[in-house]
């Protein structure tokens, strides 16, 4: 049995949504530094969004487009460095750890192509 099915992406999902929201109250509650604040929010927007996209994953599949089922992995792989090189920085991480940001976006735009590819695979 394999870990990446259908279930486990939308707990990850899930727990994505989950974060992102938390992040974003945060931002708007407990930070005062408005470079903080945004770095927090742009993340948690992303973040949120992504976890919104593997959720859709789920349907796409349910609806004939196997092929989704290889998004959901550049989806969250890519909230994990983009968001999570956000919320690194804005907590006072090296800025040069923004040179990750770029790579978690590179794999939020491989999720969207995979999941334009998938739907090819639907009946029209």
């Amino acid at each position: 049995m394999t870990f990446w099915t259908r279930r486990n992406w939308m707990t990850l999902a899930a727990l994505g949504g989950f974060v992102s929201v938390a992040v974003g109250a945060f931002a708007a509650h407990g930070v005062t530094d408005p470079r903080a604040q945004e770095l927090l929010r742009t993340g948690a927007m992303y973040g949120f969004m992504h976890s919104m996209a593997t959720l859709a994953c789920a349907t796409f599949m349910q609806v004939g487009a196997r092929r989704a089922r290889f998004a959901p992995g550049f989806f969250l792989s890519g909230a994990v460095l983009f968001s999570g090189s956000l919320y690194a920085m804005a907590f006072g991480a090296p800025r040069i750890l923004g040179a990750v940001t770029p790579i978690g976006g590179l794999l939020f735009l491989t999720g969207w192509g995979v999941l334009a590819w998938a739907a090819r695979g639907v009946d029209p």
